[in-house]
C-alpha cells in the first residue's frame, strides 16, 4: 500500500490532518485544496434561527465547516441550548465538534451520508415525540436536498439556515496536472459532489488524462456522479472518513502505469 501517492484535495484544515494519518502509514499524500470555506455575512435569519432553536424537535448538522459556525454563533450570541434537544451529524468527526460544546448529538455508526442519517432510531424517535415535528438542517450554501424531501415526507416542516459557501481557490490554469505529473501521483481522493466538480472544471482539457487515475470518492451518489463525468476507475470508500479511506487503498491495487 506504501506505492499509493495521492492527492488530496478537502480544505487546508482536513486535508492536512488526512495527511498526518497517511503519513503515518507511510502514504504519501500531496494536498491541493479544491475546496475554499467562506462564512455568510452573519443575518437577521440566522439569529432568529438559532434563538428559535428550542421549537425543533431534531437539529440536524450536515458538516464540520457547519458544526464550527454553528458553535461560534451560539458562543458569540450566549444562545441556550435545551439539554434534552437531540442534535444529529452525518459524520462522527462533526460530532465531536459539536458534542465538545456540550450538545447531545447522534450520528450514524456505519456510513457517513444522509441515507445513513435517515435511518437512525433516535432521529426517527425525536420526529416521532411530537404531532408536528420541525426540523432544523445547519448547512453550506447550495447543499443537497435529499434530507429535507425526505423528513417532509414524513410529515416534519424543515428550515434551513446556510452558514458558509464553498469556493473554488483561485489556482494556475495546469495547476492540477502540474501537481499530479511532478509528484507522480497515482491517485486522486475527493470528500464531495462539490469536490468533484471543482477537480473536473480545474482539470480542463486535461481531464481525460486525469480520469484514468484511481478516484477515491466517499459515497455511492458521488460514485455515481465521478462515472458520469468520465472518471474510468472509481472507487466508493463508504465513507468520508480517513478510516473508510485506508480500508479503500487496502482493496484497491496500486496503478501500474
Amino acid at each position: 500500500m506504501n506505492d499509493w501517492r495521492l492527492l488530496l484535495t478537502r480544505p487546508t484544515q482536513e486535508s492536512a490532518a488526512l495527511a498526518a494519518t497517511l503519513s503515518q502509514q507511510g502514504i504519501y499524500s500531496s494536498s491541493l485544496p479544491l475546496l475554499t470555506i467562506e462564512a455568510l455575512s452573519e443575518s437577521a435569519e440566522q439569529r432568529a434561527s438559532l434563538a428559535d432553536l428550542q421549537h425543533y424537535c431534531a437539529v440536524i448538522v450536515v458538516s464540520k465547516p457547519a458544526a464550527r459556525f454553528t458553535v461560534a454563533l451560539l458562543d458569540r450570541h450566549q444562545l441556550h441550548v435545551p439539554t434534552e434537544q437531540p442534535w444529529f451529524s452525518v459524520g462522527a468527526a462533526t460530532a465531536h465538534i459539536l458534542e465538545a460544546h456540550g450538545l447531545r448529538v447522534f450520528c450514524p455508526e456505519q456510513g457517513d451520508d444522509s441515507e445513513a442519517l435517515l435511518t437512525l432510531p433516535q432521529l426517527q424517535q425525536a420526529l416521532a415525540a411530537t404531532t408536528a415535528p420541525r426540523v432544523l438542517i445547519l448547512r453550506g450554501e447550495g447543499g443537497r436536498e435529499l434530507l429535507a424531501e425526505r423528513l417532509r415526507g414524513q410529515g416534519a416542516q424543515v428550515d434551513y439556515l446556510s452558514l458558509y459557501r464553498r469556493l473554488l481557490p483561485d489556482y494556475p490554469l495546469e495547476a492540477l496536472s502540474e501537481r499530479v505529473a511532478t509528484e507522480h501521483l497515482n491517485g486522486l481522493v475527493i470528500s464531495s459532489g462539490q469536490g468533484l466538480a471543482h477537480l473536473c472544471k480545474l482539470a480542463g482539457k486535461n481531464w481525460p488524462a486525469l480520469a484514468k487515475l484511481p478516484l477515491f470518492v466517499p459515497s455511492p451518489r458521488v460514485a455515481d456522479m465521478a462515472r458520469e463525468a468520465g472518471a474510468q476507475c472509481v472507487v466508493d470508500c463508504r465513507g468520508a472518513s480517513a478510516t473508510a479511506l485506508l480500508a479503500a487503498l487496502h482493496r484497491q491495487p496500486v496503478p501500474d502505469f
